[in-house]
């Protein structure tokens, strides 16, 4: 650059001094989901989805059981920490509409099935307790990641989810995120 420049000899100096004006961005970034509306009587997500999960446990297991309680209540604690109840509270919102609207909604997989929130909360429908499913391979403390929570609809409803969300969240809240995978010679004779 310095041969290239050789008429301009200020330039090479003004970038180093532009360079050391820089000051590091700091990348990270708070989450962003779209704002979840609470209805009448509650303060806070925190609060709501607490209500739910418990009204939901008393529902799906006929009552509550010391370690029905004490579960939830660990994972509520984890849960409200990592700050992550809008985000149960939005996913429950689209698969209770999902339902309501006729959609066939899967009953859960991956590791969001080790959750008695999920469950309770109309989420997933695997029982956790009874399959000895982990809470933490979905959500822990010491990773700092979103939960992950894997759904299927049936692909004739799928759209009508899509079009919900996109009424009561917005448009610009929505995004959709898929992945593509090749069907090799050598995959599809292993798969069938």
């Amino acid at each position: 650059m310095a041969e290239l420049f050789k008429d301009i000899p200020d330039a090479i100096e003004n970038t180093l001094e532009i360079v050391e004006k820089i000051e590091t961005p700091d990348l990270k970034r708070d989450i962003l989901l779209p704002h979840y509306k609470l209805p009448e009587g509650f303060r806070t997500m925190d609060e709501y989805l607490e209500h739910l999960t418990f009204e939901g446990a008393k529902e799906r297991y006929g009552g509550l059981t010391t370690d029905v309680t004490e579960r939830i209540n660990h994972e509520l604690g984890i849960i409200q920490d990592m700050g992550f109840s809008g985000y149960f509270l939005i996913v429950q919102d689209f698969i209770s509409a999902a339902k309501d609207l006729g959609v066939w909604v899967g009953p859960g997989r991956g590791s969001s099935a080790g959750s008695v929130v999920a469950y309770t909360t109309g989420i997933t429908n695997v029982e956790p307790l009874r399959h000895d499913l982990i809470f933490e391979r979905f959500l822990n403390p010491e990773r700092q990641n979103m939960p992950d929570i894997d759904i299927d609809f049936d692909d004739d409803g799928r759209q009508k989810v899509i079009d919900y969300v996109i009424d009561k969240y917005g448009k610009n809240q929505v995004a959709h995120i898929i992945t593509y995978g090749r069907m090799t010679a050598k995959s599809a004779v292993r798969d069938v």
